[in-house]
C-alpha cells in the first residue's frame, strides 16, 4: 500500500460527514455538507494528493478545508514532524471541520476560519505544498506567492486541475478537467 492509499485507510470519510450523510460514504462522487460547499469526490481527492506528492514533515496549506478530510488527509501524509494550516472561509464549516480534525488527535493540524479577504495565510507562509479545494477563475497569484521554493501546489483553475511547481522558476501543468465550487 502507497503513503497515499495508507492516508484514505486511516481517515475514513465518513467521520468527515454530516450524521445523515455518512451512509453515503463510500460514493465517489461529491457528498454536500451545508453552506453551498461538498465533500469532494475520493477519486479527485486522491489525484489531487497525488499530484501534491507530500513528504513527512513538510509544511502544508489546505485552502477551503470544509468538513476536515482534506487536511485529515494531509496531516496523516506529513506526520507528526510536519505541519498543516486548514482554511476554510464559511465560519460554521471551520469550525465543524476543526472539530472533526481534533477528534483524530493529530495536534500537528489544524483548521481556522479564513480571513475575509484574504487568500490563504500569508502571515504564516511559506508552505512547502499547497492545496486549494475551490476552484479559481485564475491562477491565485496569492497563493503562488506563499509558496516556498521549492514547492508544488495543486488548484483547479477555470474547471482545469493545474499544479504549479516553484524551483527557482514557476511552471504549471493541466490534468484534466474538475469541478469544483468557486474560490471565494
Amino acid at each position: 500500500m502507497d503513503r497515499v492509499q495508507a492516508a484514505f485507510e486511516a481517515m475514513p470519510r465518513a467521520g468527515f460527514l454530516p450524521a445523515e450523510q455518512r451512509a453515503q460514504a463510500a460514493y465517489d462522487g461529491p457528498i454536500d455538507i451545508g453552506h453551498g460547499q461538498t465533500n469532494s469526490q475520493p477519486r479527485t481527492v486522491e489525484a489531487m494528493l497525488r499530484l501534491l506528492e507530500v513528504h513527512p514533515g513538510q509544511r502544508v496549506l489546505d485552502v477551503g478545508a470544509g468538513s476536515g478530510w482534506s487536511t485529515a488527509l494531509l496531516a496523516h501524509l506529513v506526520g507528526p514532524a510536519g505541519v498543516v494550516h486548514g482554511v476554510e472561509l464559511e465560519p460554521e464549516l471551520a469550525d465543524w471541520g476543526s472539530a472533526n480534525l481534533a477528534a483524530q488527535d493529530m495536534p500537528w493540524a489544524s483548521i481556522s476560519r479564513a480571513a475575509p479577504g484574504t487568500l490563504g495565510l500569508p502571515d504564516a507562509a511559506a508552505f512547502d505544498r499547497i492545496l486549494v479545494s475551490a476552484e479559481s477563475a485564475r491562477l491565485p497569484e496569492e497563493l503562488v506567492a506563499q509558496l516556498a521554493d521549492p514547492g508544488r501546489m495543486v488548484v483547479p483553475v477555470a474547471g482545469v486541475l493545474t499544479l504549479v511547481v516553484r524551483d527557482g522558476d514557476i511552471t504549471t501543468s493541466e490534468h484534466g478537467g474538475y469541478r469544483f465550487v468557486p474560490l471565494r
